[in-house]
Order: structure tokens, then C-alpha cells, then sequence
């Protein structure tokens, strides 16, 4: 079982709502076969104001590029680019580990329109 880390020191509203979480539509998918860890590369739709983005997946273990095709999921899209391998990675796609810590990820459980900011 994954060990679950201790609490983060409090914040305020205004500290959590620096963090741009919106919901997004995987259009792409596909092996990144250059990662460390196993991964996947994917392309996720955040609607007309935001665009399509690029981000690495350590996600394997659960979901097969096919299945992800058409999932909403959650995402921060406010952090800096970030160079993973050969992939320049523009939101963070959110997940929790498992009871073995493999990302499952956050996924809305009713269709929502693309771009949705989390409140």
C-alpha cells in the first residue's frame, strides 16, 4: 500500500485560487517510449479560450491509448512549460495513486463543456 504523506501547511482562498485547474477532452494519445518511466504522450482539448495542449502521462499501468481517447480530465494549466524528454509538457494532467501508486486519474463523472474551471 502507497503511504499517504502527511498534510501541507494551510493556505488561504487566495493561494488555491492561483492554481488554474479546468477540465479538458484527451484527443490524442499515444506511447512515449523515450520517458524513464512508462508514459504516455497526450494532446488535451480545453476548449476555444485555452487550445489544445501537450502534456506526459505516467499512466500505463490503468488505461490503454484508446480508452483515453474522449475522457475528461482534470488539469492545472497555469504552470510554466515544462522539457520532459522530448516532449515540452504544457498542463499537468491530475490523478491519485493507487494502493500500489499508480495515477488513476480525476475525471468528471458527467460531461461537461471543455475548459470548465474547478471551483
Amino acid at each position: 500500500m502507497a503511504a499517504v504523506s502527511s498534510l501541507r501547511p494551510q493556505i488561504q482562498f487566495a493561494d488555491f485560487d492561483k492554481v488554474d485547474v479546468r477540465v479538458g477532452t484527451i484527443v490524442e494519445a499515444e506511447p512515449f517510449p523515450e520517458a524513464r518511466r512508462p508514459a504516455y504522450k497526450l494532446r488535451v482539448d480545453f476548449g476555444e479560450a485555452i487550445g489544445i495542449k501537450r502534456s506526459s502521462a505516467q499512466i500505463t499501468r490503468h488505461y490503454k491509448t484508446d480508452e483515453l481517447i474522449g475522457r475528461q480530465v482534470a488539469a492545472v494549466v497555469n504552470f510554466p512549460s515544462k522539457q520532459i524528454g522530448k516532449v515540452m509538457s504544457e498542463v499537468l494532467v491530475l490523478g491519485f495513486p493507487d494502493e500500489t501508486g499508480e495515477v488513476v486519474l480525476v475525471s468528471v463523472t458527467h460531461k461537461v463543456p471543455n475548459g470548465g474551471k474547478l471551483f
